[in-house]
């Protein structure tokens, strides 16, 4: 019988799914929200309100985060995708098949958004090399992604979740449960891993569009420039006394909807790349303007501006110092949601924005005040170095391939060293899952392998305060009995079915939670649901609270999930793509989940 605890719990439950759906406020502050509702409301003790901070699940996400950037930063990724290219082939169902597989088992101890950051460029090569539509690649790599993180308990949120909230639904149902080792769900992971490189590899020609090839060739810098119809060249022109735009700021100068831009300038003090727009143009001085060839005349003209002999501004033409540069923003980053002026590449950063590219459409008009979305793509004009600033920020992730800062190789085996003693004290020892991983997080800040910056920018604290935050709402659901309330409905409703039918009911409905909330909130809510439903059925509830820990992946059907926010602007695919795609994806995926859970766990 529902009581008042009860009713409140589903109201607050109904308004964080309204709230992740229609993203009115952004998901970690809603989970915060939830948080001080919850706490305040005395649904939980006054103790467990903020236990979601310190708890086992959020300090091993924080450790693996800095394990895998401190793998990247080596150059143990850039290795990877140096065998990816030489192994690859030409053929499209060997590539897809190929870079499905490698990210999936990648995926089994880095997370899935930052590997498939990872793979970015490396698909991106070997669309390049082998002149393949990059389409047909990227959503392959990126499902493989997500499939890759059901292989390991260290992997996915959902899965670092699962012991903890097991632990929680044993207490309130008064069983006993054994944790899962680090790869129970290994046999599982695996089977969908496969199914997905082999879905992709037969019919991947049938599910995938296949945007001409032109169009993915955004590697090099003439490509870049072509695909956007930019023209890099810096023109260098002297401002004399009588110029209209002596003593005025670079913010009033480029006005219009399609600017010429004021990228350099020569003066005394030396060379200024990338002013920014309060800069004042002083008389006497060298500036270098890009822009389209009738419109950066009439500019010259109208300002009195006169050309100058040589090129002062040759080190920007020299590829091994500057050029263009592709840059994707990061589902989930502070840069979402934000204008592109607010951002202020040019005076933080120090480079110039030319154009943007979302979903086949080509932006270069007004560009200050477009607010950027997940998955836009950027396209810069700088020195290498300063592209390196920007995109360590987290926000994006570069796209194009350009000469950057050499990875530390001499502090590879340290990184190496520490994944691997993580990884030997979470299966060879009775260590805590978050202690063990922290064991590894230490040798990489001791080694210098990352330095402490690094490592606090490495962490992901949007997905810390998610789960924090939520960590309180699923011990209230659970603690205050709607959960097994719930589960009375859903065992009333499936009694005429067999064990497995119940098993893809509450997969099903996984998947639902996780493509309108998050793999987070889809676990924190349902995992002492289908805990309390396989106790009414005389079922494993270990096994059903796997079903939901690793359904919770199960994200393929439309752009929601980070990853495919991630690689929807790259590829150019559109919701249709996803939903065509996805729902092949999806079907394989629920079905595969369900038998092998069975055989194997």
């Amino acid at each position: 019988m529902l009581t008042g605890e009860m009713v409140l719990i589903l109201v607050i439950l109904a308004g964080t799914i309204a709230l992740f759906v229609t993203e009115v406020v952004r998901i970690d502050v809603v989970a915060i929200l939830v948080l001080v509702v919850v706490g305040v409301t005395g649904l939980v003790e006054p103790e467990e309100v903020l236990s979601g901070f310190s708890s086992n699940a959020v300090v091993a996400i924080i450790a693996v985060m800095i394990l895998g950037t401190a793998l990247d930063r080596v150059g143990v990724m850039r290795r990877l995708s140096e065998v990816l290219i030489a192994v690859g082939g030409s053929g499209e169902r060997g590539l897809a098949s190929l870079l499905s597989g490698s990210a999936a088992a990648v995926s089994a101890f880095i997370q899935n958004v930052g590997v498939a950051a990872l793979f970015l460029p490396v698909t991106e090569r070997l669309a390049v090399r082998t002149r393949t539509p990059l389409s047909r690649l990227m959503m392959p790599m990126g499902f493989g992604a997500l499939a890759g993180g059901s292989i390991t308990l260290v992997a996915s949120g959902s899965m670092i979740l699962l012991n903890d909230l097991l632990l929680t639904s044993a207490q309130t149902l008064d069983i006993d449960i054994e944790p899962y080792g680090l790869f129970a769900p290994a046999p599982v992971g695996i089977s969908l891993a496969v199914a997905g490189v082999a879905l992709f590899a037969l019919f991947g020609h049938r599910l995938l569009p296949a945007i001409e090839p032109e169009r993915d060739l955004r590697m090099a810098m003439s490509q870049v420039a072509s695909t956007y119809g930019l023209d890099q060249t810096i023109h260098p022109f002297f401002v004399p006394q009588k110029s209209s735009i002596k003593d005025r700021r670079i913010g009033a100068i480029e006005t219009g909807p399609r600017p010429v831009l004021l990228v350099a300038v020569q003066d005394a003090d030396g060379l200024t790349i990338a002013p920014d727009r309060s800069y004042a143009v002083r008389s006497d001085v060298i500036i270098g303007l890009v822009g389209p060839d009738e419109e950066l005349q009439r500019f010259v003209e109208e300002r009195e501006l006169r050309p100058v002999e040589g090129n002062p501004f040759s080190i920007l033409h020299d590829p091994e110092h500057a050029g263009l540069a592709e840059v994707v923003i990061r589902p989930g980053s502070d840069a979402v949601g934000e204008s592109v002026g607010s951002l202020r590449l040019r005076e933080v950063y120090g480079v110039n924005l030319l154009a943007i590219h979302r979903r086949g459409e080509i932006i270069m008009e007004s560009l200050r005040g477009v607010r950027l979305a997940a998955g836009d793509v950027l396209v810069l004009f700088a020195p290498w170095h300063r592209i390196d600033h920007l995109v360590s920020e987290e926000s994006v992730v570069p796209l194009s391939s350009y000469p950057s800062e050499p990875p530390r190789s001499e502090k590879q085996w340290w990184a190496l060293g520490a994944f691997a003693v993580a990884m030997g004290l979470v299966i060879a020892t009775e260590l805590q899952l978050a202690l063990a991983l922290l064991v590894g997080a230490v040798i990489v800040l001791l080694s210098g392998t990352l330095s402490a910056d690094e490592a606090y920018r490495a962490i992901s604290w949007k997905t810390v305060f998610l789960l924090a935050g939520l960590i309180p709402l699923g011990r209230a659901v659970e603690e205050t009995g709607t959960a097994a309330w719930i589960a009375e409905l859903v065992i009333s409703a499936t009694a005429s079915f067999p064990l497995w039918g119940i098993q893809m009911v509450i997969a099903i409905l996984t998947t639902m939670f996780t493509l309108t909330i998050s793999n987070v909130g889809a676990a924190v809510l349902l995992i002492p649901l289908a805990a309390n439903v396989a106790v009414g059925v005389g079922g494993d509830p270990a096994q059903f609270a796997m079903i939901v820990a690793i359904a919770a992946s199960n994200s393929f059907l439309i752009p929601t999930h980070q990853v495919n926010a991630l690689l929807m602007g790259p590829g150019g695919y559109k919701i249709a793509d996803f939903l065509r795609a996805g729902s092949a994806m999806t079907v394989v995926y629920l079905v595969v989940l369900v038998i092998s859970i069975n055989l194997f766990i």
